[in-house]
Order: structure tokens, then sequence, then C-alpha cells
């Protein structure tokens, strides 16, 4: 019996340290792509690659969106089950939550737990599966929306949305009519202008985000949400949005940070801080 479990145990470290391994391989390997398009862009950057400023930050980069990545996915398990926590304070404006792509709502840990803290009360979540299009997305999003207001008696809601789960919320607010329902909008790293890493993604969401693609064309053609004040919150060091430009809007309110990678803008302070600040900002 010692050496079956000995075994086990043997086996199950063997299999996170490779789960480990596997998360690393894709940060480094996406970091590795984005220096390659921006050292083809700007050859400056060719002759600093091995300043010791910049290894550091490359460094630090990647241990923190794989330490990020690995937590994000061993926590998967405990979104899969049906949320039974309702918002219920009536009256309050409710945040719903909407996560990226291949994530679930477990991933919003962080953030339920700071909005709490900063005095948020009403505090949805909703899994979108990878599996399903944008326009199957957006109408679970916009039954969950009705869900809220008519159970807490109120006109609209709040919606922060990260990577796609940004890019389904503009969805409902520019093309299938919801501005009217939504207050306030936040938006974390999404690839408003697609991304040329889409294509790995081997889903059909993953085929819309492609740069170019005729659903991007679409969004972005729209007029702004009328009535709504959007945030677009990014990152210049972005590792799955390439090129980075693409992860901006120009005609929202812009906050643009530093050193932090994709995954990081739902766990860093800087990026929840901001998320805060754009959901209490007075008009």
């Amino acid at each position: 019996m010692w050496c079956f479990w000995s075994i086990f145990t043997l086996i199950l470290a063997t299999l996170f340290v490779l789960f480990i391994l596997a998360n690393l391989a894709i940060v480094i390997l996406t970091y590795s792509t984005c220096w390659y398009e921006y050292a083809n862009a700007d050859p400056k950057l060719f002759d600093d690659r091995f300043r010791s400023r910049n290894i550091r930050m490359a460094l630090s980069l990647i241990a923190q969106e794989t330490c990020f990545n690995v937590f994000t996915l061993m926590i998967t398990l405990f979104g899969m089950r049906k949320s039974r926590k309702l918002p219920k304070e009536r009256g309050e404006t409710p945040v719903l939550l909407l996560h990226g792509l291949f994530n679930n709502r477990a991933s919003w840990f962080c953030l339920k737990a700071g909005l709490r803290q900063q005095g948020f009360k009403n505090i949805a979540t909703i899994n979108l599966s990878c599996w399903h299009n944008e326009e199957v997305l957006t109408e679970l999003v916009a039954k969950k929306i009705d869900e809220l207001r008519h159970k807490l008696g109120v006109n609209k809601v709040h919606l922060v949305g990260h990577s796609m789960g940004g890019i389904i919320a503009r969805n409902y607010m520019q093309i299938r009519g919801g501005a009217s329902k939504v207050d306030r909008c936040v938006i974390l790293g999404s690839p408003h202008h697609g991304s040329k890493l889409a294509p790995l993604s081997f889903t059909s969401l993953g085929k819309v985000l492609i740069p170019g693609s005729e659903f991007l064309r679409r969004l972005n053609s729209a007029p702004p949400p009328e009535g709504v004040r959007v945030t677009n919150i990014y990152t210049r060091k972005d590792n799955m949005v390439l090129p980075n430009a693409n992860t901006r809007l120009d005609w929202c309110e812009q906050v643009e940070l530093d050193n932090i990678g994709h995954t990081g803008l739902i766990y860093r302070k800087p990026a929840l801080e901001a998320v805060y600040a754009a959901l209490k900002k007075q008009d």
C-alpha cells in the first residue's frame, strides 16, 4: 500500500511539473512572438535586447504570466459549478463580470474580492463557453443582464470584460442594441482589432478575432454605445494581443498600463485599481 501511494504521489508531482512547464513554454512562445514582431517593426529594439534592464523585465513578465496562468487553470474546476449566490441588494447597480477565452467565472477570484472591499455588493458572473460563437454568448449575456435588472429592480448594469469578454460586451452594446441597459463598461486587454495569435486558439471564437475579420469590421464600424461610460484598460506588454496597438479603442476613455501581461490584468494591483476607479468615477 505504501508503495502504491508513493508511485501515485510521484505521478501527480510529475504531471504538475509538466503542467507548469507547458504553461511556461506557452508564455515564452507568446512573448518571443511579440518581440519578433516588434523587432521587425523597430530595428532599434534589436540592439537593446540584451541590456540587463530588458532581461530582468522579460524574466519578470514571463514568471508573472506563468504563475497567473497556472493559478487560473487550477481554480477552473471551482468555476464549473453553477453559482448559487445571487446578488440581492435591490436598487444597487450590479456588476457583471465577463471572462476571457478558455477561462470561466473562477478567474474573477481576485477582482470579486477587491470589488467587495470597495463596497460593491451586487457582483455577478457567468460562464461563457469557448465552443460557442460570439452571437450565442452575447445572447447569454443579454439574458443574464435582464435577469439581474428584474431581480434587483434596476434599469442598468455595469459590465467588466477581460479579453474576449470585452468583445462580447461591445457586441451586446454596439450591435445588439443593449446600450440602454448598461451604465458603465470596463474593458481589460481586449483584442479590439484582432490578434495575430488568434488562429492558434482552434475555436470558432478565435476565427472572429483574426485581424480584419468580418465580425471585427462590423463591430468597429458600429457607433459607440450612446449613454455608456466606457473605459478601456490595456497594457503595453500584452503577450496575447499582437500587435499591441490592437488593444486600444480611440472613442472611449483609455488607461494605459505597463509591465503587466495579458492574464495579469485580472490579478495585478494597478489593473484592479483602474477597474475600481472606472466604476466609481463621478460624472
